[in-house]
């Protein structure tokens, strides 16, 4: 497979109406309650596991304006084994996982039992809501190429 990093199209130009309503969707998100720092772990989380450069450099940035540290978001590909996250965090990123890789698992008992015992029955919705739409984000991104926002553009030799 080549690594053809050239964005294909621009989805927003293209497609205004698309973008409009995957926003609505996103301002949802984002004003729903469940805390802006844990929404861009999950953000960052999903991000990983799609591959998403672009949506990574976007919630990583963001992440670190609401205080994250780099050092957690270094651990999130391995928060498993990482003593720096909550019990509501852990939940979070455990359903993140499971609901990411849908086809895979089917979203397990017993990670659906432990994040209930961390979110109401609403911020549960809502945490997956936020799930939902930032696969949507990914996909777009991904499939499209877009090309993520860096500070620096150099590439490694």
């Amino acid at each position: 497979m080549a690594n053809d990093t050239t964005q294909r199209l621009d989805a927003r130009a293209i497609s205004p109406g698309l973008y409009k309503a995957m926003a609505a969707l996103q301002s949802y998100v984002d004003s729903c309650g469940v805390e802006r720092p844990l929404l861009e772990l999950v953000k960052i989380r999903a991000s990983q596991l799609n591959g998403c450069a672009f949506c990574l450099v976007m919630h990583t940035n963001d992440a670190r304006k609401l205080g994250e540290t780099d050092e957690r978001m270094h651990l999130l590909n391995a928060w498993h084994e990482a003593p720096v996250f909550s019990a509501r965090e852990r939940a979070a990123l455990a359903w993140t996982e499971a609901v990411t890789r849908v086809g895979e698992s089917h979203v397990p008992s017993d990670v659906y039992d432990e994040v209930r015992t961390q979110f109401s029955e609403k911020e549960l919705v809502d945490l997956t809501g936020a799930i939902v739409t930032i696969n949507g984000w990914n996909r777009f991104a991904v499939a499209f190429r877009a090309t993520p926002q860096l500070r620096s553009t150099k590439a490694a030799a």
